[in-house]
């Protein structure tokens, strides 16, 4: 047989068997590069087995023996699945995620060779901690750091490699990471929610934070990616006019997926449910080349684990594609940004969503008790929330009608808002029996039909409940969700404590009933916290007037936005919930603003390259062309020659305008940015890059895409909106 003969006969079977596997049900692979309950099942003992189980369920130490067992388990699992290292997978400071890969490969004292994985090596590893941000939580020299394993995440193989999901802190103790708070977070919630789950239910002994996260990505050619110097270092264009056709026609928004985009999110979800990301939904967005991707709702701790793990994933099946995924939020101008919406909820060990209605009604009481406490948590602590968003990508969307503004407000709808007006006008004390049939029957038996034609959510809203969740819609596309998902977790749990106390209260000093007390403490929180409730037009003018009589927070920025976290309120609250201690909290601050400053400082730069090295000289080469063609035409035609020139001298001028005014703006930036970068103090020098040198940024831009307009395209140095913006 001929050897093309034979390579065609190979390349068919090849097919064939991908073609199997694309047929193949998605739930047959799923979880299969995952260290789950069904491999724990299969090699571990019976005592390793429980040990591990009760450790994910209630967070009890896994003694030293069974982490040995554990190790020794999952190191031959991970052997057979082709893996030849392991890694601490942890989630420092910087907003990703990051490991150092060790060789199961040892050698013993007489030098044989073999493979080892033992329970210290699972349990902690020491990587160098003095280059990941702190905060000033420790010195550059002090290189020590820990990764702890976090046995609520299941292990998993990623290529070659097993990654055990870990935390990260310093020698002292102090969490260097966004695991360890929202662990710490998730435990407040699920202690402060079982104890108030009880009045309705005494079996329920744990309730668990859910999140269903919504990635939203841009996707674009690899190679034109790599042609704009902007997008490489800092993931967004920062020059660039328009595309004559956008997003105006609202054609792309959930409309036929590209045959390549279709491609490259097959492959993709094949990795991820592989990987046990139960990814489930895909559709196009609304600006030309951006998509969104959405998994079933998880447990919040493993739902930010797996938006990491589909980041990176996203990143590497697009390259074999020859794309690019880009997550910054704003990454082309005059088109929407990308965000990822958090939708959240609290889920008992019963099988019950406490924001869900029920079918009595004791069990709606109950879904408007943990429905209102969260309204109150969030009006109590807008602006920690706002805090937790703030980033200096996320600034370019937040409030850019596109996006939920700045402001912090909660959309309930019509209904549910009538509902919390009746209990509002609730008598305060005992109710009479006519009093609890009106209440249980006509107000709070009736949610589940309100809520059938409740459906619409607003768009503008930042906060808005959607029939048995909240969603967070400000979260930015790039962001670790484990930020939002502390802070709304801890605030919810403070405010549940603080219901707690209240109620017992009046059942202990008041003599009420049960019902009679949640009702008369429920009342007072919907009439406190009634100015953060808002069902309308969140980008109007009108409503940021209307806020501010409301006394709400307008934190338009990032430097704004993160002053609260010094403030004795957001101390106490983080500290008496035992999420992060004052140092750990002063350190994020810290890191955040430092972050902040950074980016500004790189596009800074990347501003002062674009213009000296690539729009001046190319826009005075077209004026070259320009001037030798009007000469030209002066040497033929002579006098005559004024007809044929004045739109060629009118354009040398222009050009010659937007030259002299675009190197005016860079050269004032650049020395602006000199000033800045000898400031001390992190605080002051965010505020200065905000309000002195971003403005810069817009001029810079301004005269450089009017220059774009009408320099011929062969001149122009970058690739343009139209090339980069419509996928095939």
């Amino acid at each position: 047989m001929s050897i093309p003969r034979f390579e065609a006969i190979v390349q068919s079977l090849n097919r064939a068997v991908i073609s199997v596997e694309e047929k193949g049900r998605r739930s047959d692979i799923f979880g299969v590069n995952v260290f789950n309950e069904a491999k724990m099942l299969q090699y571990l003992t019976k005592d390793a087995y429980e040990s591990l189980k009760d450790a994910i369920v209630t967070g009890s130490k896994i003694d030293r023996k069974i982490a040995d067992q554990v190790a020794e388990a999952i190191k031959g699992w991970a052997i057979t699945m082709g893996a030849t290292h392991y890694t601490h997978w942890f989630q420092p400071l910087t907003g990703s995620t990051a490991e150092k890969h060790d060789a199961f490969f040892d050698l013993t004292l007489d030098g044989r060779a073999l493979e080892k994985f033992g329970g210290g090596q699972l349990v902690q590893q020491e990587p160098d901690a003095s280059s990941f941000p702190s905060g000033g939580i420790r010195n550059t020299f002090e290189a020590r750091g820990y990764t702890a394993w976090d046995p609520t995440s299941p292990a998993f193989v990623y290529g070659t490699t097993l990654c055990i999901p870990t935390i990260f802190v310093s020698y002292t103790g102090e969490a260097l990471d966004n695991k360890a708070p929202l662990l710490r977070a998730l435990g407040a919630v699920d202690e402060a929610a079982t104890q108030v789950a009880k009045y309705f239910d005494k079996n329920v002994t744990k309730v668990n934070a859910t999140l269903g996260w919504e990635q939203e990505y841009f996707l674009i050619d690899k190679a034109l990616a790599y042609s704009r110097p902007d997008i490489v270092i800092t993931g967004r264009t920062l020059l660039g006019v328009a595309a004559p056709k956008g997003q105006q026609l609202d054609d792309h928004y959930f409309g036929v997926i590209p045959s390549r985009v279709l491609s490259f999110m097959s492959d993709l979800e094949k990795e991820c449910t592989k990987l046990g990301i139960p990814v489930k939904t895909r559709h196009n967005e609304v600006a030309p080349n951006q998509f969104e991707l959405a998994p079933v709702f998880e447990e919040a701790n493993l739902a930010v684990d797996h938006n990491l793990l589909l980041m990176d994933v996203m990143d590497k099946i697009a390259d074999r594609h020859n794309l690019k995924v880009l997550f910054h939020e704003k990454p082309f101008a005059g088109v929407n940004g990308s965000g990822k919406h958090n939708n959240w909820s609290l889920a008992t060990d019963t099988g019950v969503n406490l924001l869900s209605p029920g079918s009595t009604p004791m069990k709606n009481l109950q879904f408007l008790t943990f429905f209102v406490n969260t309204i109150k948590a969030v009006d109590t602590y807008e602006e920690v929330l706002r805090s937790s968003i703030a980033s200096a990508s996320n600034d370019h969307r937040l409030g850019a009608n596109e996006a939920p503004p700045a402001i912090f407000s909660i959309f309930i709808g019509k209904q549910l808002s009538s509902v919390l007006d009746e209990l509002e006008g609730v008598s305060q004390g005992k109710l009479s029996p006519e009093e609890k049939t009106e209440l249980k029957l006509n107000v709070v038996g009736k949610i589940p039909e309100i809520l059938l034609d409740n459906t619409d959510r607003n768009r503008t809203s930042p906060f808005a409940f959607t029939g048995n969740k909240f969603e967070m819609r400000g979260v930015g596309s790039k962001t670790n969700c484990a930020k939002p998902m502390t802070v709304l977790n801890t605030i919810v749990a403070k405010q549940l404590k603080d219901f707690k106390k209240e109620v017992d209260l009046l059942l202990d000093k008041k003599g009420l009933k049960k019902d009679e007390a949640i009702f008369n403490v429920l009342r007072e929180y919907i009439k406190t916290c009634k100015r953060i409730r808002f069902d309308g037009d969140g980008y109007s003018k009108d409503w940021e007037t209307e806020a501010k009589k409301r006394k709400l927070s307008n934190n338009k920025n990032t430097p704004e936005a993160l002053k609260i976290l010094s403030s004795k309120d957001t101390i106490d609250l983080f500290k008496s919930m035992k999420v992060l201690s004052e140092v750990e909290l002063g350190a994020r601050m810290e890191v955040e603003l430092e972050t902040y400053v950074m980016h500004l400082q790189i596009e800074g730069q990347m501003y002062k390259n674009l213009v000296y090295n690539s729009v001046i000289p190319s826009a005075i080469a077209y004026q070259n062309k320009l001037i030798t063609n009007v000469t030209g035409l002066k040497e033929i035609y002579g006098a005559a020659h004024k007809g044929f020139t004045e739109a060629q001298l009118s354009m040398v001028e222009e050009i010659g305008e937007h030259i002299s005014a675009l190197k005016k703006a860079t050269d004032t930036m650049s020395n602006a940015q000199n000033k800045a970068d000898k400031l001390t103090g992190t605080a002051k020098m965010a505020e200065v890059y905000c309000n002195d040198i971003k403005p810069y940024f817009d001029t810079i831009r301004s005269h450089a895409d009017q220059l774009e307009k009408v320099i011929e395209d062969q001149l122009w140095p970058l690739t343009k909106y139209s090339e980069l913006l419509f996928i095939k």
